[in-house]
């Protein structure tokens, strides 16, 4: 007897102790709210950082080199991930230290922790946006350009970010991709000059081109040219 008044007991305990550990409405919202974070993250990490001109750039140096599986595509976006991840540092603190960490502490709402969070991801935008661009989607949605940065709506300083971020990257790929260019030429003309045409210019370009790009050391300054393009 004692022992079953002591399994109902133990029983009712442990059914009260779930019932306190519910969540209830706020942590809820909380967990919509992380849930719904975490599945735009794709797209925020696209649009929102650097990601994009570093996957790009890259891109356009494995073409350059003319390896087909030499780095792995993998490794190339893990590259990217990280590298964003090291730009973004500064800009991700201040957002949680300004929003995310009083919004989980209960001391703001919603609204008010996505206002707490737009103006360092918008001064982060505008600084690597280009007037032009940003300009352009004020013309088109017939609005007149704002007196300050602080004035400028996330809705339209992301898509300046993102075509000033692909002209950029397009830009670095193609200063990029003319010495390679020029090395394809030379060893085109030279096989052609000694009459071998049959033999096929990219099967003799291709160590040349690794060995000229061993030689100055090319990841470290690729990555160098990248980190310093988005920090200046």
């Amino acid at each position: 007897m004692m022992g079953a008044q002591t399994l109902l007991a133990s029983s009712g305990a442990i059914v009260s102790s779930g019932g306190a550990s519910s969540l209830g409405p706020a942590s809820a919202v909380q967990l919509a709210v992380v849930l719904g974070l975490a599945s735009l993250a794709p797209a925020i990490i696209l649009t929102c950082t650097c990601f994009a001109r570093f996957v790009i750039v890259f891109s356009f140096l494995k073409t350059g080199l003319g390896t087909q599986g030499a780095p792995p595509s993998q490794v190339l976006v893990g590259l990217s991930l990280f590298m964003t991840m090291f730009v973004m540092a500064t800009t991700a603190q201040a957002v949680y230290a300004q929003a995310l960490a009083p919004y989980f502490a209960g001391q703001v709402d919603e609204a008010a922790a996505i206002d707490r969070a737009t103006p360092p991801l918008r001064a982060f935008l505008l600084k690597r946006t280009r007037p032009a661009d940003l300009a352009l989607f004020y013309e088109a949605s017939r609005q007149a350009l704002p007196a300050k940065a602080e004035d400028v709506p996330l809705r339209i300083a992301v898509p300046a970010f993102v075509v000033s971020e692909l002209r950029t990257a397009f830009s670095m790929g193609l200063v990029m991709l003319l010495p390679f260019l020029v090395i394809d030429l030379l060893v085109a003309a030279v096989l052609s000059s000694l009459g071998l045409v049959m033999l096929p210019p990219a099967s003799i370009a291709l160590p040349v081109k690794l060995l000229v790009f061993v030689a100055v050391d090319g990841w470290h300054l690729i990555v160098r040219s990248l980190l310093l393009s988005v920090q200046g």
